[in-house]
């Protein structure tokens, strides 16, 4: 659910108040996450995942090599349980943590869009250190490991694979990557908030005339303004190329066995130049506006029915 339903209001004596969770949100939007996920998101976010730890294969040599992998089911790889994990969890850590920070910023003395985008970084990065961190290491694990028939390691399951990881390297080892993967999400979240909010004011503008009260955007107007958001925060794409290369298991003679930030960016210019940092963009534009649709268009219409707005 977006964390603007949780947004700190002023009373009629001018007052900044913090509005309260509901609850009922939070499991719809664990719901939502969860029905997106299975959907087409899972789908998106392993063809994303697949060109940019691949990034000389065309995405018509992309699907043929998921497709290889369990034919429909290679789409899903990843899902259970750690997608589910992290799509029934990272919506409550966004909102819990953004309409904090959001409350504190405008009782500095923020505007409402500065106070947004500070709350929608701080969720962000949130997510990136509670859950996501190692859910979004496995889940590439999962699209990158070797898994030719002819390999003992092809029968393993994702369970003995996170076991293994953790016993040989630790918590650091299930969670590598997430320094990338908090970046992602924080300039993710910051670029949503904003975006979205321009947009949205725009269209209400363009609409209504100049002047026009923001609380007049309809349903379609909301969802327009959320799925341009979600599209153009996609700038980031080269972070998440260099999270992927970061987490990938695939073998490469001269590849560095331990990778930062700086060591990931520096080998994916080495072998693939600039546009290496934007394989997988279109899967990834993609994904952002399936979710974009689930969250805010079914969002909206499930928060009506049960009264929860």
């Amino acid at each position: 659910m977006a964390p603007a339903s949780s947004a700190p209001t002023v009373d009629a004596n001018g007052k900044l108040e913090k509005k309260p969770i509901s609850y009922k949100n939070l499991a719809l939007g664990a719901t939502l996450n969860l029905f997106e996920v299975s959907t087409l998101g899972q789908p998106f976010e392993v063809v994303k995942t697949q060109l940019a730890a691949n990034r000389g294969q065309s995405l018509a040599e992309a699907l043929k090599t998921i497709y290889s992998r369990g034919g429909v089911f290679g789409f899903y790889q990843g899902l259970i349980p750690w997608a589910w994990i992290e799509g029934a969890t990272k919506g409550a850590v966004l909102l819990f943590t953004a309409s904090e920070f959001e409350y504190r910023s405008l009782a500095a003395g923020f505007s409402p869009f500065v106070a947004g985008m500070i709350g929608g970084m701080a969720g962000g990065i949130a997510q990136a250190y509670s859950t996501m961190g190692f859910c979004t290491f496995m889940k590439t694990v999962e699209v990158t490991r070797h898994k030719s028939g002819m390999c003992a390691c092809a029968k393993e399951s994702t369970f003995k694979i996170a076991a293994d990881i953790f016993k040989r390297e630790g918590i650091a080892g299930i969670n590598k990557g997430v320094n990338a993967v908090a970046v992602r999400q924080c300039t993710n979240w910051a670029s949503r908030f904003g975006i979205t909010r321009i947009t949205q004011e725009s269209i209400v503008r363009l609409r209504y005339g100049e002047g026009a009260d923001p609380k007049q955007a309809t349903a379609m107007d909301k969802a327009l303004a959320s799925i341009t958001g979600g599209a153009l925060s996609c700038w980031n794409q080269p972070i998440e190329v260099i999270r992927v290369e970061m987490q990938s298991q695939v073998k490469q003679e001269g590849r560095p066995q331990k990778m930062s930030i700086a060591t990931a960016s520096k080998w994916i210019y080495k072998n693939n130049g600039i546009k290496g940092f934007y394989r997988g963009v279109l899967p990834r534009i993609g994904l952002g506006a399936w979710q974009t649709l689930c969250m805010v268009a079914l969002g909206d219409y499930f928060r009506q029915l049960f009264g929860t707005n």
